[in-house]
């Protein structure tokens, strides 16, 4: 199990982040805004596929004012992500998202500043300070030889949670975002050592389904075993449902939260000798969605499916054209590679 730092417990909307909370699932939409059927349309895609905080971009004044009717037809927490305007911050404010992603020095003058966090403040909306490495600040750039470091990122980080805090505003959650790990790993553990806010973990514009799932894999991994995170966004360029199903994962992965049926497999060699390749994907396929807190394992052959069946709630262990069902390590029946599937899902089921 990985021991998390206890950062400050932060309400957004109808959960927690920080302190106690588990880590929370969240992405954000594709969708423009301003079409609020469509917004919404996705947001329950992704809420279906476990999403629990959804945010949306905010360009211009209409999309702001959409915001409230966005709100009342979800129920997860709704985010306004705006950048360089107090009044487009102060319209969703107004429309009563749950969460603002802002950066307090690029959105205007200190006056705008104070009257955004005086508001946030008797709303009790918390505000996320969002530090990505490819839009620093020139003169921390130039400080840093014009590269965007790990420690320019958390010098910006913390120029941005002083103007809050000089605002007496302390409801704050940070990500430091970049396109690599190395800098975003090592930018979480600096801020981590300087502050108590919640953190939110990201690796920036990570990729395709493919390169993207295994660099936030390797990434959020990596920091969420240091035990360092309180809510994870999985940047995909693809379908923002993926996110949410590479998210939990991940989380799944390292013990963090339970969400469905945990399967494991094991790898293909020249012992196997059933369609094995294909058996574990109907059987990842038939039990998405399936809300039981268990694992189950498609092995095979005998060289190590019976050990690894054993770790297992439910198992197969492939034979010769056959395979053995087995629970709790003791094995149940014996059945034809073409009945496989279906008497396996029958014993699930049952579980």
């Amino acid at each position: 199990m990985c021991i998390r730092k206890k950062t400050r417990k932060i309400k957004i909307g109808n959960i927690f982040i920080g302190g106690d909370a588990p880590v929370s699932v969240q992405s954000m939409c594709n969708t423009d805004t301003r079409d609020v059927e469509a917004t919404v349309k996705q947001i329950k895609e992704l809420i279906q596929a476990g999403c629990e905080i959804v945010r949306v971009a905010v360009p211009d004044m209409e999309a702001a004012k959409s915001l409230g009717k966005i709100k009342e037809q979800i129920n997860i927490p709704l985010v306004a992500d705006i950048h360089f305007s107090a009044e487009f911050a102060m319209e969703a404010v107004k429309q009563g998202v749950d969460k603002l992603r802002i950066n307090p020095g690029n959105i205007g003058s200190e006056e705008k500043v104070a009257m955004l966090a005086e508001a946030c403040n008797k709303k009790g909306i918390p505000i996320r300070i969002g530090v990505n490495a490819g839009s620093l600040e020139k003169d921390i750039l130039e400080k840093y030889n014009g590269k965007a470091t790990s420690e320019g990122m958390v010098e910006s980080a913390m120029r941005h949670i002083k103007i809050l805090e000089d605002n007496n505003f302390f409801d704050i959650i940070v990500s430091l975002k970049a396109s690599d790990i190395e800098r975003t790993v090592e930018a979480y553990k600096l801020l981590s050592e300087k502050v108590n806010y919640p953190l939110h973990l990201g690796i920036t514009e990570a990729g395709t389904s493919f390169r993207g799932a295994i660099m936030s894999a390797i990434g959020l991994g990596i920091i969420l075993y240091e035990g360092l995170g309180d809510t994870i966004r999985v940047s995909l360029t693809a379908n923002p449902v993926e996110e949410i199903r590479v998210a939990w994962e991940i989380l799944k992965s390292l013990g963090l939260r339970k969400k469905g049926i945990l399967v494991t497999s094991c790898p293909t060699c020249g012992r196997t000798e059933i369609d094995l390749i294909k058996l574990a994907q109907d059987v990842e396929n038939a039990l998405e969605g399936m809300e039981k807190d268990i694992k189950v394992s498609v092995m095979g052959c005998v060289v190590n499916g019976p050990g690894e069946a054993k770790e297992a709630d439910l198992a197969i262990v492939g034979g010769k054209g056959v395979g053995l069902i087995m629970k709790k390590g003791e094995i149940l029946k014996k059945v034809d590679e073409k009945e496989l599937l279906r008497e396996f899902l029958k014993e699930v089921k049952n579980f």
